[in-house]
């Protein structure tokens, strides 16, 4: 399958579906499922979000940011961080708020050493995921790669037994030819077992890398645990969902498909997080019951 082929095909769907926008006709990409399209039952029915999108407000008052997404109408959330305050506390937090947080974002290193306090970190909060968001520098490189797999295997072994899982979120880097025809997802794909080492496919940066994330559901299937949705332009800018021209119920379609229990919404770098995330969220919420 080419990989290639789903990128090169947006700029020519996207003019068209921005000049049939001008005509009152729905985009190519997105909102153009039917009322009775199958597809738009298995977007799912508690959509959460990534909160690194909302760290301005979290580092003011998360008591409050928690209150506002519950407010919008999510149910689910991951963090990237505590901001200071005791997992205890953001426990209650969550509770009053009437969320849950199936996931969370861990740096490597936390994985490699001081796990067990991790796992009772995890255990407070309800996490059912620990997520590495990124490849530390010093190991982007094959042999890095190689170490990182390692590394999460070994986690993997120990936070299996507690009923927590191991996973790996990708920018568009990891995409890229280290040499020898070697990416750095196929690395980890190839060396981290499976039962132990999850992913989480940032639909964003996989496109943005000219890859589809059909191909990869439909390569890897049972490998991907969650999916970040965030929309891409046609010319590469990160917007809301809704507002690019990825097709969400195709791809979340295929993700359930292929294992995917959970959706958080994200934008990198909004100008209004509460914002983008309620825009995001209505878009999804509406392309699941039909609407525009």
């Amino acid at each position: 399958m080419n990989r290639r082929r789903f990128l090169s095909s947006i700029p020519a769907l996207a003019a068209a579906g921005w000049a049939g926008r001008a005509a009152g006709a729905p985009l190519p990409f997105f909102g153009s499922q039917s009322v009775g399209d199958p597809r738009r039952r298995l977007i799912p029915e508690h959509l959460g979000v990534q909160l690194y999108t909302l760290r301005d407000r979290m580092s003011e008052d998360v008591a409050r940011t928690l209150d506002e997404v519950a407010g919008i109408g999510y149910r689910e959330v991951e963090f990237a961080g505590l901001f200071g305050h005791p997992p205890r506390r953001v426990a209650e937090m969550l509770e009053t708020s009437g969320l849950r947080a199936p996931s969370t974002h861990v740096p490597l290193e936390r994985l490699d050493s001081g796990l067990d306090a991790l796992l009772d970190e995890a255990e407070t909060l309800g996490h059912e995921w620990l997520v590495v968001p990124s490849v530390p520098g010093d190991l982007f490189n094959p042999d890095g790669f190689r170490r990182m797999a390692e590394v999460l295997n070994r986690a993997g072994e120990e936070t299996a037994p507690r009923g927590i899982g191991v996973a790996f979120h990708n920018h568009d880097r990891e995409f890229a030819d280290l040499g020898n025809g070697e990416t750095g997802m196929g690395i980890l794909l190839e060396r981290g077992r499976p039962g132990l080492v999850s992913f989480q496919l940032d639909l964003f940066w996989t496109v943005h890398a000219g890859e589809d994330p059909l191909a990869w559901f439909a390569d890897h299937s049972g490998r991907f645990a969650s999916v970040h949705a965030k929309d891409r332009t046609a010319d590469g800018a990160m917007v809301a969902v809704g507002d690019g021209v990825i097709d969400f119920a195709t791809v979340l379609a295929a993700g359930e498909a292929a294992g995917v229990r959970h959706v958080f919404i994200e934008h990198d770098r909004p100008e209004d997080s509460l914002m983008s995330v309620a825009r995001s969220y209505r878009a999804l919420s509406q392309l699941r019951s039909g609407g525009r």
